[in-house]
């Protein structure tokens, strides 16, 4: 299973890519990052549609989309490990989660999304998420594969 991480904005160097890195290089399922971005100032509603289109035409036409909302369904580590497994074991060629930017998702995206995921009921700021997304990838994985790494 190959999975896709679609974002808005660049990582630059810094903690937060240091963390990214620190959990993508330890995952066994292929990873790729895709990060889009609107260079032009535009009013909050006309940006967030406008990335959430960069955003769909970044990610893998047959994938399912998982969107990552503080609005979502939070899930704890083993079910999000199960639902990882239950992909993987229905042959899921691939996956792919969804960042937004700083306005957050536009309603298009949200109304695709086979799963809008949060990440606990705090809003993080998007540049963290990925890292505690490719955390919770990694420890996922880790769960599957019956390893102590995640501790009940």
């Amino acid at each position: 299973m190959h999975i896709s991480v679609v974002a808005v904005g660049r990582l630059k160097s810094g903690p937060e890519t240091a963390l990214a890195q620190q959990f993508l290089v330890r995952l066994t399922w292929p990873v790729t990052i895709r990060e889009v971005e609107e260079k032009k100032k535009l009013p909050p509603a006309a940006l967030r549609k406008r990335e959430g289109e960069l955003l769909l035409a970044a990610c893998p036409k047959f994938a399912p989309l998982i969107a990552l909302d503080e609005q979502g369904t939070g899930l704890s580590s083993r079910d999000f490990a199960e639902r990882l497994g239950r992909w993987r074991d229905e042959g899921e060629a691939e996956i792919a989660f969804i960042i937004g930017g700083a306005g957050g998702l536009d309603k298009a995206i949200l109304e695709r999304a086979s799963l809008v995921l949060s990440l606990g009921p705090m809003t993080w700021p998007h540049q963290l998420a990925r890292g505690l997304l490719l955390e919770q990838l990694y420890r996922g994985q880790q769960i599957l594969a019956g390893h102590p790494y995640h501790r009940d």
